[in-house]
């Protein structure tokens, strides 16, 4: 099976990139997804050696600012299962979880952060699920024209807007 690409969301003051690198080995669970469509991608579509863009959200500016591995494939959430935890899920049973999550790896900072609305000027990524309007889901596809057109932003001088 082909390499795939993603996006993942994450609020800086929640879970920044620095804290991704900070982990021991710079790996971690992503947990915490509480959408049933983002849960899908992660329990039946990540697979090990897929590639990530960590995306600071709800941030000023919002932007793609490193690129990660998935280093294990869809496993239930523990959170799901953790009355102290925010994730909590009461409804949700260890014989059938609910939530799921992946871990990824960091892998490296970009050159340069690439912000949404550098991503929304490019003719190349038009089509990016993170630059539609409304488009607020934490786990995106990213295809691989899109990857390459990231990378390629974040190794150019930032235009001015």
């Amino acid at each position: 099976m082909a390499r795939r690409y993603w996006l993942f969301k994450s609020e800086p003051g929640a879970f920044s990139w620095e804290d991704l690198v900070a982990c021991p080995e710079g790996t971690t669970f992503w947990d915490g997804v509480r959408n049933y469509q983002a849960r899908n991608l992660l329990r039946d579509e990540i697979k090990p050696g897929d590639r990530v863009f960590f995306y600071h959200s709800r941030c000023h500016p919002p932007e793609i600012v490193g690129t990660a591995t998935v280093t294990r494939g869809g496993a239930a959430d523990p959170t799901q299962f953790d009355p102290a935890s925010p994730y909590a899920d009461p409804a949700s049973k260890p014989e059938s979880p609910r939530w799921y999550g992946v871990e990824i790896r960091a892998d490296r900072a970009l050159k340069r952060p690439v912000s949404l609305a550098e991503l929304k000027q490019s003719s190349e990524l038009q089509g990016m699920m993170v630059t539609r309007r409304g488009a607020r889901l934490s786990i995106q596809p990213v295809r691989p024209e899109e990857w390459k057109a990231v990378l390629a932003l974040s190794r150019r001088p930032r235009t001015p807007p």
